[in-house]
């Protein structure tokens, strides 16, 4: 059997991934489009886990599937979930973990490409195991063995160039690049070795042979430079050093004596011998080198087999001169064992788990589409219900349709009778009061969240400075204030649209105050409510109060046509995730903002012109109704002034009535809705928390190890049986490498919250998506709008309010109302 070295595994530590995948899961896939349950899925996951982790060091060739099956799993989930989003605080132990070893002996960081990175390594590891176990007696064995052996190394080698730039801190010694760079080459010289023992199963020629293994102890010449540099003195298992020079002693022997059988059949006598002695020294060089005399004995002594008869026939027959060694051509080279690319799926049978669940490029490009789309949506039905809200306000003002209704100067007009049962059906000012009575205590509520969050993040934050303050230069993980930008940034906003909520909630209340006279008398019933109202003179019919009640129609059918565009662009749609699947297939990017303005402009360009042009007719039809209006003052001149008052100001606390009734009712829900979108908040951070005080403990732990040492390591000097003979690659010193009738209220989730764990300037922040906000429509908005050119959530041109009417700012955010908040 041949001495080959199985890398050990790193040693995984069990971790909750439910709670925080639900989470992310929750929070960046919750709209209606996406209500799959994934709570089994989740729960395979975890148990996927903890089976593939621990079964890798049971080292069967099953265990293999079962840890490639994990690893596909992390790759496709990893491009499903935010890689800022998820925070499970992954531990690692060092696979070569030694007390004596002054590094870090554990890490602990919460990201899925760190877990990536340690599942890799003990593939490689677990792949080394199981090459090392094949019978090397048969072909399929042969086979298997190669094959591993060239996978290991190219992990080894991929790990090597990459595991930096996911984890930005100082690695712990089995992830350093340098300890990947030494085990690729030793991985990769051994899948040589096994060609080798292929090429000698199959009897192949002795030229050919001898060009594998001169191939092969060039690899183990290389690998053992890297295994002797200073860093790795009391590193290494302490065979491996020893077998490595051994093997690269012992591969350079069987060079020379495959060699010298090529020299046998071509009758070279002398060079035939010379190889054959320097190759009998080169063979007790490497059993020295190893402590192991049994290492290449077989070749040895058909070496020394072949030097004593070929000398025989040399002294007896041929006299050929005996050249020197260095004189003759060195063996030629066939490199067959490569470092081979990385599959896209290492598993024969993976079936992804979360299949139903939208690439993350695809995700983030539904979400800015949302954005947009409902920037656009709400702008235009902003527009009609602010023209609608002027048009009432000119009719109130003038009285229309009552003035042109007043026939009896007595009895009320069949409008303001229809406002009133209008008011008592919906609950009249009672329900109001009521209404108003709830907002406060939601919006304590969402403010008490919005605390909590903010809470953790600043004793985390707290807590870490203070370490590092404590530790100095040692505390070597990411500062707090770097990875919490986002968090930050979503804080503020919150803060900022719960500021902007409570002004609209005083606004309300104002609204309330300046017409609860006017409502109060609309809720009245009968007799009353016609007490109410000042007696005044009949209205005379005219040609100009016909043409005012033609006018009132055509009002009406205006109004009725924008409920109809107003509910088309609420309801039309695109199917923009089929759109962006394809665009992500074909091109393996998508050109999110040119699709979106795109299938934007096709999708609501009609229903924008039909907007501008119900505005464009409202325009004129006022101009008319205020010319046909003062023909009719002048013909009416018997109307009472008291009367057409309290007519009007019915008229305005009837629009009144149904807007806060609106508004009320959208604050309720909005407060509802965003106590959950804060909730999913305060999950984020509390796993960033969580994550980080295991981070921040394990750091704890090593750095206290490390001060219990009462002086530096010494490290042991190399055995004298490493150093360098005829033909033996020296060791070099080891370098490191190194609307008046709503206000704006969230209807669904939008993309996750950002948590730019790990960041860096080697890996940028990925692409803002904006979290999730109250992003319905606002016709009071002081919040601007976003200019096309210069796309961004919270920039732009706010839209320019009718003059002669309060705007309410937007609702949204979370804080304590200010002083002297109405409620």
């Amino acid at each position: 059997m041949a001495e080959l070295i199985a890398v050990p595994l790193k040693k995984p530590s069990d971790v909750d991934v439910i709670k925080p995948l639900t989470n992310v899961i929750k929070s960046t896939y919750s709209s209606a489009s996406n209500q799959k349950d994934y709570t089994e899925a989740i729960a395979e996951f975890s148990k996927l886990r903890n089976n593939a982790l621990w079964r890798a060091f049971e080292k069967y060739e099953s265990s293999l599937e079962v840890i490639y099956s994990y690893y596909d799993q992390l790759c496709a989930l990893e491009g499903k979930i935010p890689a800022h989003e998820l925070q499970i605080p992954f531990k690692w132990k060092d696979a070569f973990d030694r007390t004596i070893f002054g590094g870090k002996l554990s890490l602990t960081i919460s990201t899925l490409a760190y877990e990536k990175i340690c599942v890799l390594f003990n593939i490689a590891a677990l792949q080394s195991s199981v090459a090392a176990t094949q019978t090397l007696e048969s072909n399929e064995g042969l086979k298997m063995a190669a094959k591993l052996f060239q996978q290991s190394a190219s992990i080894f080698n991929y790990l090597k160039g990459n595991v930096m730039m996911v984890i930005q801190q100082e690695p712990t010694p089995d992830i350093s690049p340098e300890t990947l760079g030494a085990l690729s080459s030793l991985m990769l010289a051994q899948a040589q070795e096994i060609f080798v023992y292929k090429a000698i199963h199959d009897t192949m020629k002795d030229g050919v042979i001898a060009r594998l293994v001169s191939q092969t102890e060039e690899l183990y010449a290389d690998a053992l430079k890297l295994f002797q540099k200073e860093i790795f003195r009391a590193f290494w298992d302490k065979e491996w050093v020893p077998l490595i020079a051994g093997k690269q002693a012992g591969y350079r022997a069987m060079a020379e004596f495959y060699q010298s059988l090529v020299c046998k059949n071509n009758k070279l006598i002398g060079e035939e011998i010379a190889r054959l002695e320097n190759a009998v020294e080169l063979f007790k060089a490497a059993q020295q080198r190893s402590n192991k005399p049994h290492l290449f004995q077989n070749t040895a002594n058909r070496a020394q087999r072949n030097l004593t008869e070929v000398k025989k026939d040399n002294d007896f027959i041929y006299h050929e001169k005996i050249p020197d060694i260095k004189s003759l051509e060195p063996v030629g080279k066939a490199s067959i064992a490569k470092l081979l690319p990385l599959p896209e799926v290492f598993s024969s049978n993976f079936k992804d788990l979360f299949a139903d669940l939208l690439p993350v490029t695809v995700h983030q490009a539904l979400s800015s589409y949302e954005v947009r789309r409902n920037e656009l949506v709400n702008s235009e039905i902003s527009k009609l219900r602010e023209m609608t809200q002027v048009l009432n306000s000119v009719l109130a003002s003038l009285n229309l349709p009552a003035a042109i209704e007043d026939t009896s100067g007595t009895e009320l007009p069949q409008s303001v009778l229809e406002k009133a049962q209008y008011v008592k059906v919906a609950g009249g000012i009672r329900t109001l009061e009521n209404s108003m009575k709830e907002l406060p205590e939601l919006l304590q509520r969402n403010k008490e969240l919005l605390d909590e969050s903010e809470r953790m993040l600043q004793e985390e934050r707290e807590s870490d400075d203070q370490l590092r303050e404590q530790f100095k230069e040692r505390w070597t993980r990411i500062p707090s204030a770097r990875l919490t930008e986002q968090f930050t940034v979503t804080l503020r906003k919150y803060r900022e649209i719960i500021n902007n909520a409570v002004t609209a909630d005083k606004v309300v209340r104002e609204k309330y105050e300046n017409h609860k006279e006017s409502m109060e008398i609309l809720s009245l019933d009968g007799s009353d409510l016609i007490n109410a109202v000042p007696t005044g003179s009949a209205v005379q019919e005219s040609s100009t109060v016909a043409q005012l009640r033609k006018l009132m129609e055509n009002v009406e059918t205006l109004k009725t046509e924008r409920d109809a565009i107003e509910s088309e662009l609420k309801s039309a749609t695109t199917d923009m995730k089929t759109m962006f699947l394809s665009a992500l297939a074909k091109d393996g990017a998508i050109d999110e903002p040119n699709l979106s303005v795109e299938n934007i402009g096709k999708t609501y360009g009609p229903l924008q012109k039909q907007v501008r042009d119900s505005v464009s007719r409202q325009e004129q039809l006022i101009a008319e109704i205020q010319r046909c209006h003062t023909e009719f003052t002048a013909e009416q001149s018997g109307s009472g002034s008291l009367r057409e008052t309290m007519l009007c100001k019915l008229a305005s606390a009837y629009d009144a009535f149904k807007e806060l009734k609106g508004n009320l009712s959208e604050g309720v829900k909005f407060y509802n809705d965003l106590t959950q979108l804060l909730v999913v908040f305060q999950n984020k951070i509390s796993d960033f928390c969580f994550a980080r005080k295991t981070e921040k403990e394990e750091l704890l732990k090593d750095l206290t190890t490390n001060l219990s040492h009462t002086g530096p390591i010494t490290t042991p000097n190399i055995p004298a049986h490493h150093g360098g003979t005829s033909g033996q690659s020296q060791p070099v010193a080891g370098q490191s490498q190194s609307g008046p009738s709503q206000l704006p209220y969230p209807t669904h989730f939008q993309g996750g919250m950002p948590v730019p764990y790990g960041a860096g300037p080697a890996t940028p922040y990925p692409a803002y998506i904006p979290p999730p906000m109250p992003a319905a429509y606002n016709p009071y908005a002081t919040m601007p709008y976003p200019t096309p050119g210069n796309y961004n959530p919270y920039q732009g041109v706010p839209p320019t309010p009718y003059s002669g009417y309060a705007t309410l700012p937007r609702y949204g955010g979370n804080q304590h109302p200010p002083q002297g908040h109405p409620f």
